[in-house]
């Protein structure tokens, strides 16, 4: 049953995923594309990762609306190799092209003990942590990574040459929760600059500069300069091997040559994703991986903690406690992301 707190209603799961199917149906979406889409938004969702979730519906709704996004997508798989699979995503929504691809991967990995797939012809994929979290429940090991609109000048530049391209990391256990790291190449995202912005809040004066490149804490300046990576010159050599891993060798556009969806909703953006998977029963058995993940863990806990309110987590640990509590309890929606799901989901 849906409640309400504080004029939210709250939903479960099932619910969120229903009405976020039935929505991406309204779209135009067929109903099993639609249902992957909803799943990896979800996910985010529940993750707590709420500018990556259902809200996204909004970006990607105006998109699909002006011919930006194909709806009905003709997705297609090549073997390249025994252990790489490229995906042609012909312009459908991100995480469809996404989810194919990850497919494509494990179909791989469990051929081959690893699997890569290069997607191009996509879009904004979601966060990485929902497809790092399938992969490692199926029992994959996995890197995986885009590439983004150019959101970030080249170390000592003073333009955007590079996007903020979002990697992630997972590995498997069986006996616990895996390791889970999903990061974004800046100090931080421009959704949570933009959320700042309406919120009317400042920023941090190390996550971006005007574009004259000073250091700001006005976010409306912010968005009309760069990103600042994370880690300086190293941060900066690390954006551009996701973006030549998603977009170059993919075969996906890269660098400036990434369309923006902003100021080009209309077009597409032929962005890139990779997966690389490893099958971990190959390196070991079940209770083998389960015994070794548990004492990584543990090894990390038992560390006193600096804080006695804050002990030592390990890479995922916050995502899925939050996941964990919001399948017991359900989620509260932002009431504009709720009615603009039931308005495409009412086109049905």
């Amino acid at each position: 049953m849906n409640t309400t707190i504080a004029e939210k209603r709250v939903l479960r799961e099932p619910e969120l995923l229903e009405l976020g199917t039935r929505a991406f149906e309204g779209l135009g979406l067929a109903h099993e594309d639609a249902r992957d889409v909803a799943r990896i938004l979800v996910t985010a969702d529940l993750f707590g990762l709420s500018t990556h979730g259902l809200s996204r519906i909004e970006s990607y709704g105006e998109r699909l609306g002006v011919g930006g996004i194909k709806a009905r997508p003709r997705i297609t798989r090549e073997q390249r190799a025994p252990a790489i699979v490229g995906i042609d995503g012909d312009n459908g929504v991100g995480p469809l092209v996404g989810m194919r691809a990850l497919e494509a991967a494990m179909d791989t990995a469990r051929q081959t003990g690893v699997g890569v797939a290069f997607a191009r012809g996509s879009n904004h994929f979601g966060p990485v942590s929902p497809y790092s979290l399938i992969a490692a429940e199926a029992g994959f090991a996995s890197i995986i990574g885009s590439n983004a609109t150019t959101t970030i000048a080249p170390w000592g530049g003073s333009d955007a040459r590079l996007g903020n391209s979002p990697v992630g990391f997972g590995v498997p256990n069986p006996g616990g929760n895996p390791f889970l790291l999903d990061m974004a190449i800046s100090v931080a995202a421009r959704a949570k600059i933009r959320n700042a912005l309406k919120r009317g809040d400042a920023i941090p004066d190390t996550w971006a500069t005007d574009k004259a490149g000073r250091a700001t804490t006005d976010p409306a300046a912010a968005l009309e300069g760069f990103l600042l990576p994370i880690g300086g010159h190293k941060g900066y050599g690390l954006a551009l091997l996701v973006d030549l891993f998603a977009g170059l060798l993919s075969g996906a556009a890269y660098l400036t040559h990434v369309k923006s969806w902003v100021d080009a909703p209309d077009e597409p953006q032929n962005l890139g994703h990779f997966f690389i998977l490893i099958d971990t029963r190959h390196l070991g058995s079940t209770p083998w991986l389960a015994q070794r993940m548990n004492d990584f863990a543990a090894i990390l806990h038992d560390s006193p903690p600096a804080q006695a309110s804050r002990p030592v987590l390990v890479p995922g640990e916050i995502e899925l406690s939050n996941l964990a509590r919001h399948r017991r309890e359900g989620l509260a929606l932002d009431p504009a992301v709720l009615a603009l799901l039931e308005q495409h989901a009412a086109k049905l």
